[in-house]
């Protein structure tokens, strides 16, 4: 069994807030609930997943209804300022679980194939991938960011498994990746010359990106391919939010 955390404290982005007058992006109303709800119940459905922590503005998350499991917390001024309060609350340095507010298209089938996937591999930190074709397919009208691989053609999760004790050596350089995720090319920066070449002409593979990141960071890491594009439909600008409403309202019909 896992603990889960939640990182809800996002503000809401210029391009949301012209639809929602929210000041987080985890409370932006989807089918008349707060998103961090649906990403919530899906945690707590899972059958891995025992506490969640959910972390942010303390006083709008209270007005949430979230799952019986779950614990509200002040959040940091950064994410990783968030995640580190979310270890210390633990109480323990077992794997942890963590999860943006902003993907409500979330299911305990997704996190539970991530998770078993997980237990399969020895590492610090496990991160999904969900190639192109698999995205495309279940949600045709959804725009991504994508990566071309040797193996393909990827984008990634906006959760992923993590051993506390390594949290505090990663801090910095943590940052910079986490800063940088939807920007493949200064992503591809950090992490070095050959490896940015290599992604330059696609010959870059998943188990090299791999390598150099637990290289970079000091630990071992492990990218873990799923098939539930759930994991990385978060809801950054209009386009992600008009596509998860009508998702939800065409599931109800």
């Amino acid at each position: 069994m896992y603990d889960a955390i939640i990182l809800a404290g996002g503000a809401n982005s210029k391009s949301l807030s012209k639809l929602n007058s929210q000041p987080y992006e985890a409370l932006i109303e989807i089918a008349g609930r707060p998103m961090v709800s649906f990403v919530a119940e899906a945690l707590a459905a899972s059958s891995q997943v025992e506490r969640i922590f959910v972390i942010g503005p303390a006083k709008e998350l209270a007005d949430c209804e979230l799952p019986e499991r779950t614990t509200i917390l002040e959040g940091g001024r950064t994410i990783l300022d968030t995640i580190s309060i979310g270890m210390a609350a633990l109480g323990h340095q077992r794997k942890v679980l963590v999860a943006t507010a902003d993907i409500p298209l979330l299911t305990h089938a997704a996190v539970d194939d991530f998770l078993a996937q997980c237990a399969a591999i020895t590492a610090d930190l496990y991160y999904p991938v969900v190639e192109k074709e698999v995205n495309n397919r279940h949600y045709p009208d959804s725009k991504r960011t994508y990566v071309r691989l040797r193996e393909g053609i990827f984008t990634g999760g906006n959760i992923f498994l993590v051993n506390p004790n390594i949290v505090p050596q990663c801090m910095t350089v943590a940052e910079k990746i986490i800063d940088n995720r939807k920007n493949p090319w200064k992503l591809a920066c950090i992490m070095g010359w050959l490896f940015l070449f290599k992604f330059i002409i696609g010959r870059l593979t998943l188990k090299a990106a791999e390598s150099r990141v637990s290289e970079i960071l000091g630990i071992t890491g492990a990218v873990i391919q799923s098939t539930y594009p759930e994991l990385g439909i978060d809801v950054d600008k209009a386009s992600d939010l008009e596509l998860v409403r009508t998702t939800f309202s065409l599931s109800k019909n």
